[in-house]
């Protein structure tokens, strides 16, 4: 895919160029600052935008950027990153949005698998999360009595941290040392407990639930 990268590192940002390169991404386009960015995107075909969230022209410039791309390119994934997992920075990202979106540390994603698979993610229109901030925020939540997933049991918010984290119903049944039918089980009465609309679509179902406990995590990051 067709990647453009801000971050004002000049070792990450080149690290970056060679990790996307090696997966078999083109790279568009690779500078220091949000506004040279929005240049790329405005005169550039750019299927994913890689931003660090703490650059130019502002403390959290990357966020900012991201934003107006959104408004501007909605069609464009944007990749976050930062050396932090800081729950307010993922609060001001599910603000950007909800699909072809994610926040990841960028010590996680220097690798090529990695990296490459949470850009195909993205471009395929999910959100990624990273799991530390996932576990953790799923985890908090579920010790208030007034969060809308007090009402899951145990086993119901493990399944739920897994799929914050990005797995698939295959993945967490291997985890949890379950079938792929009682994850669909536990899967179906998330969504029931959550108050989710049938009419939708089990991928929009699966991001509306990692939604409700996210916004009811409000914690400290």
């Amino acid at each position: 895919m067709r990647v453009a990268i801000a971050e004002d590192g000049a070792l990450f940002r080149e690290g970056l160029v060679l990790l996307l390169q090696a997966a078999g991404h083109e790279v568009v386009g690779c500078v220091g600052d949000g506004d040279s960015l929005l240049g790329i995107v405005a005169t550039e075909k750019v299927d994913v935008a890689v931003l660090d969230i703490r650059m130019p022209p502002e403390p959290d410039g990357g966020l900012t950027t991201a934003e107006k791309i959104r408004a501007r390119s909605p069609e464009t994934g944007l990749l976050l990153l930062s050396h932090y997992a800081e729950t307010h920075y993922l609060m001001r990202v599910l603000e950007i949005g909800a699909e072809r979106i994610g926040y990841r540390l960028k010590e996680r994603i220097a690798g090529v698998q990695v990296l490459a698979d949470t850009l195909d993610r993205i471009s395929a229109g999910e959100i990624v999360i990273e799991p530390t901030l996932a576990k953790r925020l799923v985890e908090a939540p579920a010790r208030r009595a007034d969060s809308p997933i007090s009402s899951l049991t145990e086993r119901e918010v493990d399944v739920l941290r897994l799929m914050a984290e990005g797995h698939a119903n295959n993945a967490i049944a291997k985890e949890l040392f379950v079938s792929a039918k009682v994850v669909e089980k536990h899967t179906a009465s998330i969504f029931t407990k959550l108050g989710l609309p049938r009419d939708q679509a089990m991928h929009h179902r699966r991001v509306l639930a990692v939604l409700a406990y996210l916004r009811s995590s409000r914690i400290e990051g």
